[in-house]
Parts: C-alpha cells; sequence; structure tokens
C-alpha cells in the first residue's frame, strides 16, 4: 500500500511542477468598434515581466502560465488587464477585445516669438535648456544630472546619492518583488523597447505598483532635471531609477 500511495504523490507533485512552469499563449486583439485587429499593441506580463506586441493581424504569443496577470495597452484605447486562466491554457487562442477612448485635446497656447531679422539679437529669444551631469569617481553610470553648471550643482548631485532617494528606498528597499522586477525589466529587449517608445508612464507604474505623482518624486529625489522628467522616455526613466538606487546601495556599503 505505501508503494502506491507514494506514486500517487510523486505524481500530484510533478502535476503541480508542470502547472507552474511557464509555456507560451497566443490570442488575437481587435477594437470592440470595428472588430478590426489592432497592430502593435503592448502585452506585457506582469509576473514573468516579459513583453511583446501584436502583429498587423492584431496576433500575439507570451510566455505565461496560469494565474499570471496580462496588461494590455494601446494608444487611443482603455487599458486592460487579462488574468491568464486553465482554459486558454489548454485551449489555446482567444480573442481580447479593448476599447476606444474618448479623447478630448487640451487647448494649446504657443507663445510667438518676435523675431526682428538680426541673428544676434534673436537667437537669445530662443530657451536654452542645459542640464550638466557629474561623474561620480568609483561608479560605472555616466553621473547624474544636476542642472547648472555650477558649484551648488555639484553639491546637489553629492548630496541626492547620500542621502537619495528616501522615497526610492522606501518603496524599492521594502518591495524586494518590485526591485526584482526593475533587474528584470533592463534585462529583457521586448520590454525595453516597449518602453523606448512611450512616454506616457503607464507600464512603468503597473510594473512596479506606484502611482505618477510617486514616479515623478523618486526620478526627482535622484536628482534628475524638471525638463529631464518631462522629457525623457519611459525606458530612460528606467534606467534613472535603476542607476540610482544600484549606486545607492554600493556607497551605503562602503560607508
Amino acid at each position: 500500500m505505501k508503494h502506491p500511495l507514494l506514486l500517487l504523490m510523486l505524481f500530484m507533485a510533478t502535476s503541480l511542477c508542470f502547472s507552474q512552469e511557464a509555456s507560451t499563449i497566443k490570442g488575437v486583439i481587435v477594437s470592440t468598434t470595428t472588430t478590426q485587429p489592432l497592430e502593435n499593441v503592448n502585452i506585457v506580463n506582469l509576473n514573468l515581466v516579459k513583453g511583446t506586441s501584436s502583429d498587423e493581424k492584431g496576433f500575439f504569443e507570451i510566455p505565461a502560465k496560469i494565474n499570471d496577470t496580462l496588461h494590455f495597452s494601446y494608444l487611443g484605447y482603455k487599458s486592460i488587464k487579462v488574468r491568464v486562466t486553465n482554459d486558454w491554457m489548454k485551449f489555446g487562442n482567444v480573442k481580447i477585445e479593448m476599447t476606444e477612448l474618448a479623447l478630448a485635446l487640451e487647448e494649446v497656447v504657443v507663445r510667438q516669438l518676435k523675431l526682428t531679422g538680426y541673428l544676434e539679437v534673436d537667437v537669445k529669444q530662443v530657451p536654452i535648456k542645459t542640464n550638466y551631469r557629474y561623474s561620480i569617481s568609483g561608479l560605472s553610470t555616466t553621473g547624474y544630472e544636476a542642472g547648472n553648471n555650477s558649484s551648488r550643482g555639484l553639491g546637489k548631485a553629492l548630496g541626492a546619492i547620500f542621502n537619495p532617494a528616501d522615497l526610492l528606498h522606501s518603496i524599492f528597499g521594502k518591495k524586494p518583488k518590485e526591485l526584482r522586477k526593475l533587474r528584470q525589466m533592463k534585462k529583457d529587449d521586448e520590454i525595453r523597447n516597449l518602453l523606448a517608445s512611450r512616454f506616457d508612464r503607464e507600464m512603468l507604474m503597473v510594473l512596479l505598483e506606484v502611482d505618477r505623482v510617486d514616479l515623478d518624486e523618486i526620478v526627482s529625489q535622484c536628482n534628475y532635471s524638471k525638463d529631464f522628467i518631462e522629457t525623457a522616455n519611459d525606458l530612460q526613466i528606467l534606467d534613472a531609477i535603476s542607476e540610482c538606487y544600484e549606486e545607492y546601495k554600493v556607497l551605503n556599503r562602503n560607508r
């Protein structure tokens, strides 16, 4: 009797292990309004931190396991989260429908430059934003952006990394899962390509489980300028946060 029981337990344990292994799932994304397929929809597995995009027929494949959550985002459409079910894993392709958003354009005020025709005079009217970066000896990255080129700027950069990012540390230092996601995001080429084309921070907020205010505050406390925060793409923001936190750990180990 012992042997059949042992075999049964071994079979159940093996089945559980296989059920937890990631496999590839497939699907097609269409618009609820037009029923037409949507191309270049960003899809991210929030659990495995893997990303992909739909093709011209709306088709996609992505690694996943049961109970993983997939995040779908597309410009002009409402982002959605979909959980991977047993039926999806068993039967294959599913159709994902995304709903179009009603977008209202905000009023844009254009400041007209009054040109005189004299280059030396006119060029002074064009705003020039210069943000200097300071390289810190012993750190492998390009350094910290501190705004103006002045002694106070260097002091700000040093102050930021020796007492950085209290918010950054409170978020990632106490949430190892989010920190692992941060590292995985940097290694996954698909994720990096998706982030390089985005400026809305939505994918970063979903993956790191922070809101927009906290995300901007993290980058600000790492001493990146307002200009950088407003103009950087999502990949640059990811790299800025990651560099800041890794350097913080190095400096604090050596103190």
